[in-house]
């Protein structure tokens, strides 16, 4: 993965990109990419995102897996 402080678009290019943890793209130069983050056990995580649907449709699916644990 590219250095996140790095300038946005810098030295990017599909096979060192971050990809959307719904549907796989490769996120190059996307308007609509936005990452997620959170703490687990200590530790920063994230999850990129090629848009606004697919970021829907992972927590939609991750709701869904939960709820049928219970």
């Amino acid at each position: 993965m590219v250095d996140p402080t790095s300038d946005l678009g810098e030295d990017v290019d599909e096979s060192n990109a971050s990809t959307c943890a719904t549907c796989g793209e490769a996120i190059v130069q996307l308007p609509t990419h936005h990452v997620v983050t959170w703490i687990e056990d200590g530790t920063a995580q994230h999850r990129h995102f090629c848009s606004e649907t697919c970021h829907t449709e992972f927590e939609s699916n991750s709701n869904s897996n939960s709820n049928s644990e219970n």
